[in-house]
């Protein structure tokens, strides 16, 4: 509808010599239903230009609209309201034929095709393999794969990515802890020594264990079967390079475990130490100083920001010969660029904030298009359980991990939780609530909706409707009925304008509002019992509803049981 009505009014719009050539047609969808169905201020954005009061505007456009005149098999009214809004009502043929649509597409329904041809990359996840994916991680990975998802609905070719480095520091520091746990193993009679944190917490650990080691049980778990495999055959390695190798592939065996638990399937997975080895990332500070853009100064490189308006010049590459991460980050995005993608992504923790514009600046003087980039900052998640906040620390293993939360919750809850909020918003995982198993747990309430449709059409057929009757969707009149065909009609403008913002959190919002309007018509209007014409409108009417519901969820990723 709202392509029919731009067109419609561009073309009234064309009689205008004082409107400018770009000038763009909005249509908003009214908050309040008596507004009518749809709505636009172009009267009010207009009136500079053709120097007239915004209302006069609006009613001469009415007017040339009745004139045309609109299909009335789509539009009943067109109305002027308030300081120059004109409002549209949608006729009830148009919603009848609409419905009818839904039923027809099925799981097809909400597809557009924005980004048909083109090709995007949604870079999310990204730990490195130090240690279990903790729910700090499932924020981002939930996130990354619904925004994949929503992409896929309005026509993109999506990879998903998972960008990752195993060398340097961390890692070392990894083996080494890996290399302790196996040596006391192996010697049971090395000695210990305690290591006490701030907090005053205390662990006994082998002497050799290093004092910011990683801390918890999976370590011995991988030092364990290190011994099962070679018993005391790497008791004389010097280096940690052998245990630091078997961390790394028995961590990202999990890692691909626990997102396979979350429905999250890696495309690619792209190692960091590539664009060293292909000398990537010292092409891009060759660049930089090839415009002038990159010189020494106390022993490191630094970035001259300050010539693209920034307040103070960053370093590329430190004393030590070791880049920041600003420049990794540089090369990676300039491969994802000559990959071919047509709309790049990238999930960041709140703690990226600071560093996006630099990186971004950066791909500019490589000469890509950094409007192609889009960077989803999310804030983080406080575990909170009886009210009280459950803490978090990766290396000292006092965290909660992934599997951990879907052990106690189900991966469903999980995935809906991390996504009812918007990424923007500070999210307060309630444990308390996420085990609620009936109707104030959020995503239970959107199941039982979509079990209570099919509970009620087994009934239904049971008694002997079919859908395989001819059935008169316009005795659909009461105005429940009217107002559920409405909003799900929005369905594909809403997933639309998710993907478009990147805000999973507007299609959970969506469907919450479907299943309250569902409950509200199978309250007040039966279907079994009820004349053999009116009930099998209502079915129908029911199952477009479970459509909408099966697929918004599957956008979310979250099942969709017949039975509960």
């Amino acid at each position: 509808m709202k392509e029919y009505l731009t067109k419609e009014i561009s073309e009234v719009l064309s009689g205008y010599e004082d409107i400018p050539s770009d000038f763009v047609v909005e249509l908003q969808t009214p908050q309040h239903s008596d507004h009518g169905d749809l709505a636009t201020n172009c009267a009010m954005k207009l009136a500079r230009h053709l120097r007239k009061a915004p209302r006069q505007i609006a009613e001469e456009l009415t007017q040339k609209l009745i004139d045309k005149p609109l299909a009335p098999n789509r539009i009943e009214a067109v109305e002027v309201a308030g300081p120059g809004f004109i409002n549209f009502r949608f006729s009830d043929a148009y919603l009848y034929d609409e419905l009818q649509g839904i039923l027809d597409a099925g799981d097809t329904f909400g597809r557009t095709t924005l980004g048909e041809g083109k090709r995007a990359i949604v870079e999310f996840v990204s730990a490195n393999p130090t240690g279990p994916l903790t729910v700090g991680h499932g924020r981002n990975a939930v996130l990354g794969d619904t925004i994949a998802n929503m992409l896929e609905w309005v026509g993109y070719d999506v990879t998903r990515e998972y960008y990752f480095n195993n060398a340097g520091r961390q890692m070392r520091v990894l083996g080494q802890s890996v290399q302790a746990r196996y040596n006391a193993l192996v010697n049971p009679n090395e000695g210990t020594r305690v290591l006490t944190d701030e907090d005053g917490t205390t662990l006994e650990v082998p002497t050799s264990f290093p004092d910011d080691g990683y801390r918890g049980d999976y370590i011995i778990d991988i030092a364990r079967e290190l011994v099962d495999q070679h018993g005391e055959g790497l008791l004389d390695e010097e280096e940690e390079t052998v245990f630091k190798d078997a961390a790394e592939k028995a961590i990202f065996k999990e890692i691909e475990k626990t997102l396979l638990r979350l429905k999250i399937k890696m495309d690619t997975f792209f190692n960091e130490n590539s664009l060293y080895e292909s000398n990537r990332v010292w092409d891009v500070v060759e660049e930089f100083r090839s415009k002038n853009l990159a010189y020494d100064s106390e022993g490191a490189v630094w970035f001259k920001t300050t010539d693209l308006g920034r307040e103070q010049d960053k370093v590329l590459v430190k004393r030590t010969g070791e880049p920041t991460y600003r420049l990794p980050d540089m090369a990676y995005h300039a491969d994802k660029f000559d990959r071919g993608f047509d709309k790049i992504v990238d999930i960041f923790g709140a703690d990226h904030i600071a560093t996006v514009n630099e990186v971004m600046d950066g791909v500019e003087v490589l000469g890509y298009d950094r409007s192609l980039v889009e960077v989803v900052i999310y804030q983080f998640v406080t575990l909170v359980r009886s009210g009280v906040q459950v803490k978090m620390s990766t290396r000292k293993a006092t965290y909660v991990t992934l599997d951990e939360l879907m052990d106690q919750v189900g991966d469903d809850v999980t995935r809906y939780f991390f996504l009812m909020r918007s990424p923007n918003t500070h999210l307060e995982f309630d444990l308390d609530l996420a085990k609620e198993a009936g109707s104030k747990n959020p995503v239970f309430y959107l199941q039982y909706g979509y079990v209570r449709i099919a509970s009620i059409l087994r009934k239904a057929e049971e008694v002997g409707f079919s859908f395989s009757e001819k059935t008169n969707l316009a005795l659909l009149t009461h105005e429940v009925e009217i107002a559920l065909i409405k909003h799900l009609l929005l369905f594909p403008q809403t997933v639309q304008k998710a993907a478009e913002a990147s805000e999973p959190h507007k299609i959970a919002y969506y469907l919450t509002e479907v299943a309250t309007l569902f409950m509200k018509f199978f309250a007040e209007c039966r279907i079994i019992g009820e004349e053999q014409g009116i009930a099998t409108a209502r079915m129908r009417l029911a199952r477009a509803t479970q459509t909408v519901l099966k697929n918004g969820l599957t956008i979310l990723g979250i099942s969709t049981p017949d039975r509960m």
